[in-house]
C-alpha cells in the first residue's frame, strides 16, 4: 500500500504545475492508497484535501491514522462537501473502488462519480488508483455511473479491463506501477501474457543469405466465391508482405491480380477441385475460409486432415469443424465468429475476451486468435494478449490481411502458438504505422504495405544477437 499510495503522488506530480488536490478515499484498500499518496503529496508541499467513506479495513484505517498525523485532514465523503472541494481542485484522485468491486454501483456511490464527471466535462481532471471506480476489473463493459479517468496507475500488471471495450476507454492514460511483492508472484497469478516488442523479435524467423523463394516458405490461400473474391486477394498480399516465398491463391471465383507476385489457380468448382489439390505438392501452410462460401466447412475439413500448419478463417470457422483441428493450426475468429462458435451473444465475447478465447481452444484445440482490439491468442501454453494497433483497422479486409501474415509465418517454420502471438504483433504494429501516415480512413492494403516496416520495428527490439 506504502508503494502504491507513492506511485499516484508521483503521477498526480508529473501532472500538475500547481493547484489543489482532491482524494476520495473510499472503505476499501484502494481507500488505504489513497491516504499514502495524501501524505505523500502534502509532504512535497502540494495542497491536499482528503474526503472519506466509513472503513474498517485495517491498512486503510492505519494509513487514515498516518496521514492525520502529519498534520492531514479529512472530512466524510457527503454530496455537498464534495461540490464545494470539487470547485477549488485541479486534480482529483479517484480511491473509492478498486480490483475487489461488482456491479452494480450503489446509488450512493453513483451520485459521487456523477459529481467527479461532470467536473471533469469542465476541465478538471482525474486520476484512478488501479482502475476507475464503477469498472469491474476483470469485464470489459462498464455499468451505468462508473467514473471516467484522464489517468489510472495500476499496479503490478493491466488488468483486463484496462485493456478492452468501454472500460479501456474510461481509464485514460495507463500506467503500470510496481509493487514489494515475492519475486514471481505476479508470473503465477497472471490470467495472461502481454509480450512486449523485445519479446516478439526473438520468436521471428531470420533469412540466411542462401535463402531462396522455395526455402521461405509455400503458401495456399484457399478461398473466394463470387462477390468475395477481395478476400483472398488480400490474404494473398499479407502472406508476400510477410514473408513468404511462393503465395497462390486458389479459388473457384475470378481473384483479382492485386500484386503480380501473387500466383491465382482457378478451380471450376468445388469440392471436385479437391480432387486437384490432392494431386498437387503440398504447401508448407495454408490459410482457408476468407471469402470461400457454401463449400467452407467440406474444403477445410479435406485441409485439416493433411495436418500441415493451417490457418482457419472467415467462412470456415464453423461448429460442424470443432474436432476436425490439430495442434498445427490457428483459428482466428472475430467477436460475431466466436458467439456463432461458442453459441453465445456478441456481447458476451466482448465482455469477457479473455475467457471466450479460453473456451474457443478447449473446443477448437490447436490456436485461437480471438480478434479485437487488442487481439488475444489461446492455446495449450496459456493465453496472451497483443500490444498496440489502431482503431481504423477497424474496416474489412483486415482480417484477411492478418490471415495471410500467419499462413506466412507458419511457411517460414515458426510453431502455430509463436506465429499466433508474432502475427498479431506485426499486424498491429503495421497498423499503427499506416494510422501515422494516413490518420484515418484506413484500409487492409495500407496495412499490408507497413508489414516490411512494422517487421523490423519488432525484430530490432529484440536484444543484441537474437535478431
Amino acid at each position: 500500500m506504502e508503494d502504491a499510495g507513492r506511485a499516484v503522488a508521483d503521477a498526480v506530480s508529473a501532472r500538475m504545475d500547481s493547484g489543489r488536490v482532491l482524494l476520495l478515499a473510499g472503505g476499501g484498500a484502494n481507500g488505504g492508497d489513497a491516504f499514502v499518496a495524501a501524505r505523500h503529496l502534502l509532504v512535497r508541499g502540494v495542497e491536499v484535501a482528503v474526503l472519506a467513506r466509513p472503513s474498517t479495513h485495517p491498512l486503510t484505517t492505519l494509513n487514515r491514522r498516518r496521514w492525520l498525523a502529519v498534520g492531514g485532514n479529512v472530512a466524510a465523503l457527503e454530496p455537498a462537501t464534495l461540490r464545494r472541494e470539487l470547485r477549488n481542485a485541479s486534480v482529483t484522485v479517484d480511491g473509492l473502488l478498486g480490483t475487489g468491486f461488482t456491479p452494480p454501483l450503489r446509488p450512493a456511490l453513483a451520485e459521487v462519480t456523477g459529481l467527479v464527471n461532470t467536473w471533469r466535462q469542465g476541465g478538471g481532471q482525474v486520476v484512478a488508483i488501479d482502475v476507475p471506480s464503477g469498472v469491474d476489473a476483470m469485464n470489459a463493459h462498464v455499468p451505468d455511473g462508473a467514473m471516467h479517468a484522464d489517468m489510472t496507475v495500476t499496479f503490478m500488471g493491466i488488468k483486463p479491463a484496462l485493456l478492452f471495450g468501454t472500460a479501456a476507454a474510461l481509464a485514460g492514460e495507463v500506467t503500470v506501477a510496481p509493487l514489494s511483492v515475492v519475486p514471481g508472484w505476479v508470473e503465477q497469478e497472471a490470467l495472461a501474457a502481454w509480450p512486449t516488442d523485445a519479446q516478439v523479435g526473438t520468436l521471428l524467423p531470420r533469412r540466411h543469405a542462401d535463402a531462396h523463394k522455395g526455402t521461405a516458405g509455400r503458401v495456399w490461400i484457399v478461398g473466394g466465391h463470387p462477390g468475395t473474391t477481395g478476400a483472398p486477394a488480400l490474404a494473398g498480399v499479407g502472406a508476400l508482405r510477410a514473408g513468404a516465398g511462393l503465395v497462390t491463391v486458389h479459388s473457384t471465383a475470378e481473384v483479382p491480380l492485386v500484386t503480380a507476385e501473387l500466383m491465382v489457380h482457378w478451380h471450376t468448382a468445388w469440392p471436385p477441385a479437391l480432387a486437384q489439390l490432392r494431386d498437387m505438392a503440398r504447401p508448407d501452410a495454408v490459410a482457408v475460409g476468407m471469402g470461400l462460401g457454401p463449400e467452407a466447412v467440406a474444403v477445410t475439413r479435406e485441409l485439416l486432415s493433411w495436418g500441415i500448419p493451417t490457418v482457419v478463417d472467415a467462412d470456415a470457422l464453423r461448429p460442424d469443424l470443432a474436432g476436425a483441428g490439430h495442434d498445427r493450426v490457428i483459428w482466428t475468429p472475430h467477436p460475431g465468429e466466436a458467439a456463432r462458435l461458442l453459441g453465445r451473444r456478441a456481447a458476451e465475447i466482448t465482455a469477457d475476451p479473455l475467457g471466450a478465447a479460453r473456451a474457443l481452444h478447449d473446443q477448437l484445440g490447436g490456436v485461437v486468435v480471438l480478434k479485437g482490439g487488442p487481439s488475444v491468442v489461446a492455446h495449450a501454453g496459456g493465453l496472451s494478449v497483443a500490444r498496440g494497433g489502431h482503431p481504423g483497422m477497424a474496416s474489412a479486409g483486415m482480417g484477411d490481411t492478418l490471415s495471410g501474415i500467419l499462413a506466412a509465418l507458419l511457411g517460414q517454420g515458426m510453431s502455430a502458438p509463436d506465429a499466433a502471438v508474432a502475427g498479431v504483433r506485426l499486424h498491429a504494429r503495421a497498423g499503427e504505422r499506416a494510422g501515422a501516415a494516413h490518420g484515418y480512413g484506413l484500409i487492409a492494403s495500407d496495412v499490408a504495405l507497413e508489414l516490411g516496416r512494422a517487421w523490423m520495428d519488432v525484430a530490432r527490439s529484440a536484444p543484441a544477437g537474437t535478431w
